[in-house]
């Protein structure tokens, strides 16, 4: 499947106005740079914008990301660079947003740059490898003198509070031989939004200089790491958050880490399409593509073997990285890095570990020990939300910290759950408690899935599925397999298939007993029947495998699509089969342009979605076709949605959802009103009356459908015609609704201190939404007006 480009590095300029000796484009074995243009042309700029434009409507990318680069891209001057972000920007198709950013040296930025920038939203990182010791060690001028001083004064025009907005953060290349605590605090000093620190440059054929040590670059990184910790992590490190991010299965920040497949061209100062700059690091020519922008689409150039191999995730690493226990947080480092010449040692090009893999080892598995990574940091099972916090989810909202808080909590009452059910198949139980005291991120993966707490649930009620042990063992299996155990492990065949959860589910046929043999990458199965598989845990080794599919989408929001787990129909509407590819298409270009939306118009909103919405169930389709949507009261993380046919009825329906998975999240760990009072409240969206929590649950996620329109009207301001007419009426009907509702809460006499703050929250939150003129009153009808069934508590 063609993996679409979304991140582009646009060379503007290809010379420098430093000598720096560690550069990758002047001093390492490509030397293309010699024969091509020094500024870009006009021409080229016009038609890597048409390139781009066409690109993103093709794959309805609902945002793309570019950085004008080179050399030093300030030598190609203000016009230059104001007519590449006029261009760029101009191609774009509608609803496509475009993050545009130029990456420097910065001894010639001043205020003309800086203006040019705030004029066209040009956001600026800048290079510098810590104080001026560590700085002037390889970024000097040809003659001989540093660069440092006019670094530091280009940054504090940076800093000043006209420019700050601009201000992307800072990149320092290590040397080993600089003192790490000087150059983070030299670093932070500069107030920098964010901070990454890149290895040097290096191959097998040219390794590093090691200083007599064997792991000296994770030891010069856990250094700063320690350091950057006991200052409270007073800035994002890239480097350091996508080691977390990836050994709790979240994408990574940077191609250097994790096994996201690569989504970046380079476009050079002639027009021809290149890999990923690193690569001139390997051998004359490696990044040529032998494409460009007048000859080839992107789609070609997505093709090109060099792309795809760096888009082909596990399959695409060495034996020995495979076999690796950190794989998936690792990802064979960067591909440059693993180049050797293929007469050496009868190794293949490209298809060894990273020359830096014993750093890499070292770095991850003692940043996974110092800040257990399955939690958030500062958050412990069961803590649960904060006064403050509280008060954020009072007024229905609630950051990422927030609702990781909330996770938190729930991780911790499945495990209370799972505890009261484990008996019943002690030799599971056995497996899971070892696995828990040996890897408890592991565990903590698979029981933050929302299913593993609804058949749990179920199980103690009595309820379908009730005498099922069966699903402990798939849990333990799951859970053995993220651990990278490699011993055997019988597991359960139901309906003719092996199910793990959060990993999916494998078809052997048959029934009765299958037999796993477990490793960090794959694993090995044996059926009943006695036929073996081999399986990469991502990837579909052939039609009988069938992985947990997950959509990444901007902001570190990744998702997935949960077409496989035989709990998943918690809602009140059936689930879909397993998505055909064609739908799995649908679902991804729907949920890109939904999110885009949300982050946009409901700001409050997204960080919390992204931090605690892990999973979408897609349901069939309502009766007569109608759109529907549904949360699960016990499956914390996830919520159920048919997908409508329009991208804002989706985002409509996420935030809606996630509205009461928060406040389910928080009605299981406080009373908002008294549980025993069984009276019923008129709720103006429906025409039966409702019981308290039905009516709280409603007035909550009502909200969140107030501000959507809200958001609605704002994009078609000063727009006339049906659609704009259409947001305006359900603003005012939505508002007029939610707030009446409101009162009624207040008004019940039944909520206790803390519903009480809760009601006058929410209360205040429809009051500061304009409110329009009111429309006619009657019950909307489905799709984008009311998502069926989400007004109630299920």
């Amino acid at each position: 499947m063609l993996v679409p480009f979304a991140q582009f590095v646009l060379k503007v300029h290809s010379r420098c106005d430093l000598a720096c000796d560690h550069c990758y484009v002047y001093e390492h074995a490509d030397t293309s740079w010699r024969g091509r243009p020094k500024a870009v042309s006009t021409e080229v700029l016009d038609q890597a914008a048409r390139r781009i434009g066409e690109h993103a409507e093709a794959h309805r990318l609902p945002a793309v990301h570019v950085v004008l680069h080179g050399g030093e891209p300030l030598l190609a001057g203000p016009a230059l660079l104001r007519h590449a972000a006029r261009r760029l920007r101009a191609e774009l198709p509608p609803g496509c947003e475009l993050d545009l950013r130029i990456h420097t040296n910065a001894v010639r930025l001043n205020e003309r740059f800086l203006e040019l920038f705030l004029a066209e939203r040009i956001k600026v990182g800048v290079s510098l490898d810590g104080d001026r010791a560590a700085n002037d060690r390889h970024r000097r001028f040809a003659d001989g003198r540093s660069s440092h001083p006019q670094v530091l004064a280009a940054v504090e025009l940076l800093r000043a509070p006209r420019y700050r907005e601009l201000y992307a953060g800072l990149l320092c290349t290590i040397d080993v031989a600089n003192d790490p605590v000087a150059v983070l605090d030299a670093l932070l000093e500069l107030d920098p939004p964010h901070l990454d620190f890149l290895l040097p440059h290096a191959t097998w054929d040219a390794p590093p200089p090691r200083l007599g040590r064997d792991t000296p670059y994770a030891d010069w990184l856990l250094t700063v790491h320690q350091r950057w910790l006991e200052l409270g992590r007073p800035v994002p490190v890239r480097s350091f958050d996508s080691i977390r991010r990836t050994l709790l299965g979240l994408s990574s920040l940077t191609e250097s880490l994790g096994l996201d497949p690569a989504d970046l061209v380079v476009i050079e100062t002639d027009g021809s399409f290149e890999q990923a700059d690193s690569l001139k690091t390997a051998f004359d020519g490696a990044p040529a593509t032998g494409f460009d922008i007048f000859a080839n689409s992107l789609d070609e150039v997505a093709r090109h073997p060099g792309m795809m191999a760096r888009q082909s995730g596990l399959a695409g690493l060495s034996a020995q990285c495979r076999a690796c226990p950190v794989v998936r947080s690792c990802g064979g480092g960067l591909y440059a890095h693993r180049w050797r010449t293929p007469e050496r040692r009868g190794d293949a090009g490209f298809d060894n570990p990273s020359v830096f893999c014993g750093d890499l080892m070292r770095l991850i598995t003692t940043i996974r020990d110092r800040v257990a990574p399955a939690l958030p940091p500062g958050v412990r099972p069961g803590t649960g939300p904060t006064g403050e916090q509280l008060d954020q989810l009072a007024r229905g909202y609630g950051d990422a910290a927030t609702v990781r808080a909330l996770a938190a909590g729930q991780l911790d009452l499945t495990r209370r759950l799972l505890a009261a059910v484990g008996p019943a198949d002690a030799r599971a139980w056995q497996l899971l408690t070892l696995l828990d005291a040996e890897a408890p991120q592991a565990v903590d993966a698979v029981l933050a899935h929302p299913y593993v707490r609804a058949w749990a649930v179920s199980r103690l009620r009595g309820g379908p599925g009730a005498e099922e042990s069966a699903p402990l063992a798939e849990i333990a299996a799951a859970a053995s397999l993220r651990a990278g155990r490699r011993e055997e492990l019988p597991v359960p065949v139901r309906g003719g298939a092996v199910h793990l959860p959060t990993l999916g589910r494998l078809l052997v046929g048959g029934s009765g007993e299958a037999v796993l043999r477990g490793g960090p990458a794959s694993f090995a199965v044996r059926a009943p029947g006695g036929a073996r598989f081999e399986v990469a845990h991502d990837q579909p080794g052939d039609e009988r495998w069938l992985p947990v599919r997950r959509v990444e989408l901007p902001g570190g929001w990744t998702v997935a699509l949960e077409d496989l787990d035989p709990h998943r129909d918690s809602h009140q509407w059936p689930a879909e089969q397993r998505l055909t590819a064609g739908a799995l298409a649908d679902w991804t270009g729907a949920l890109r342009e939904a999110w885009e939306l949300t982050r946009r118009d409901l700001p409050q909103y997204a960080d919390g979605i992204a931090a605690g919405l892990s999973t979408i169930t897609p349901l069939r389709p309502g009766p007569n076709g109608r759109d529907v949507s549904a949360a699960a009261r016990q499956a914390f993380g996830a919520v159920g949605i048919a997908r409508p046919a329009t991208a804002p009825a989706l985002a409509l329906l996420l935030v809606h959802e996630f509205q009461h998975v928060k406040l389910g999240a928080v009605l299981d760990f406080h009373d908002l009103f008294d549980r025993g009072d069984r009276r019923l409240f008129e709720a103006p969206w429906r025409e039966d009356p409702r019981p308290l929590e039905g009516l709280f649950q409603g007035c909550y996620a009502h909200l969140a459908v107030v501000e959507h329109w809200a958001g609605r009207v704002r994009a078609y301001d000063g727009l006339a015609g049906e659609a704009a007419g259409h947001a305006r009426e359900q603003l005012a009907r939505w508002h007029g609704h939610t707030a009446r509702a409101c009162e009624t809460l207040l008004g019940s006499g039944a909520l206790t201190p803390l519903g009480e703050r809760f009601a006058r929250g929410l209360a205040e939150s429809v009051a500061r939404v304009p409110e329009l003129e009111p429309a006619p009153e009657r019950l909307v009808p489905e799709p984008e007006r009311r998502p069926a069934g989400a007004e109630q508590p299920v």
